[in-house]
């Protein structure tokens, strides 16, 4: 098969007997196969898929290595010239996996691309892990065509354009297998949060493109696995993006980038402390104690990345600083921050 579409599923029973049968009718195509690979659920998940999807095949792993090393250990299981990384939250749409193909089999030079996220709660609303696309300012923060921040934009076909971005949502990342592994997969040092984008990364640095096709629409629930103010998720979206940052970072930015960040960093504590979310702002003194015990073991992966590394200045890579133009410049949208 040259595509597959592959669910990790944790404990997501329900997701998938609500997402599944659309898939399957939606994904009808000769040469792509469904995989759903699963984290050790304890909520029947495997049992349900032997006995109501019994032709999708299914990939049984031992424990829950979480988002990243489970999908290498599945991936490697695997054999496609395209992964499709999809959640098992995402409804697709109708012939949604054919702009995507069609699209990368004629652009060579593109290693990964998306689909246009859409809420599926808010349906005329862009999705918050995605939107049509992912950037990152100059201190490592993230926003997307459609998000910036908490700010959400109506789907008003805007960003109907195909266009180059930093990075794919791992919501629904379409990738070359050949790529994926050159690059290295997904840090499963991070086990969950922006090991997506660290891998878009590598793969930019290596002068290889990352678009969104919003020809293609899938519909997204969001914070199904981990709800959005858990302090857990906050402890590894701050460790992951200093890891992040960290491993590929170029030599002449890395330390002004962090001597700043360890200061916005500091106004994130308060700032969660004056809203009374002290879990949140234990979660950021903790992510960042647990960067610097965990900043040795990513040298070699620096070094790495640096000797593989031929585009040090990544376009999609904003050299402003998104927090001064969202709340000094009140600019809430990608189309004011461009």
């Amino acid at each position: 098969m040259r595509i597959a579409v592959v669910i990790l599923n944790w404990n997501g029973k329900d997701m998938l007997k609500s997402y599944l049968p659309t898939l399957i009718r939606c994904s009808k195509l000769d040469d792509a196969q469904i995989v759903v690979a699963d984290n050790d659920s304890t909520d029947g998940s495997v049992e349900m898929m032997q006995h109501d999807f019994p032709d999708i095949r299914l990939i049984r792993l031992d424990r829950n290595y979480g988002f990243a090393k489970g999908y290498n250990l599945a991936l490697r299981q695997v054999e496609a010239e395209y992964y499709i990384l999809l959640n098992s939250d995402v409804k697709v749409t109708p012939d949604w996996l054919l702009p995507l193909v069609s699209y990368m089999d004629i652009h060579p030079d593109i290693a990964a691309c998306q689909p246009k996220l859409l809420d599926l709660k808010r349906p005329d609303c862009f999705e918050y892990a995605g939107g049509a696309g992912g950037y990152m300012d100059k201190w490592g923060y993230m926003y997307c065509r459609g998000r910036v921040f908490d700010s959400i934009e109506k789907d008003e076909g805007q960003y109907d354009t195909i266009a180059d971005v930093f990075w794919a949502t791992g919501a629904c990342l379409m990738v070359r297998s050949a790529d994926y592994w050159a690059a290295g997969g997904l840090d499963d040092r991070f086990f969950a949060h922006q090991e997506e984008i660290d891998l878009c990364w590598r793969l930019r640095s290596r002068n290889r493109r990352i678009v969104c096709i919003p020809e293609s629409v899938v519909y997204h629930v969001g914070g199904a696995t981990l709800n959005k103010s858990n302090p857990f998720k906050t402890f590894l979206n701050f460790r992951n993006n200093l890891l992040m940052l960290y491993k590929n970072l170029p030599e002449d930015e890395l330390e002004k980038v962090m001597r700043v960040r360890f200061w916005l960093d500091g106004i994130a504590v308060l700032m969660f402390i004056m809203k009374f979310h002290w879990g949140d702002a234990k979660a950021v003194v903790r992510a960042r104690h647990e960067f610097k015990r965990l900043k040795p073991e990513f040298q070699n992966s620096r070094n790495e990345n640096l000797d593989e590394s031929s585009l040090t200045a990544i376009p999609e890579r904003s050299d402003f600083s998104l927090l001064w133009r969202y709340y000094a410049k009140r600019q809430k949208s990608f189309s004011e921050l461009v």
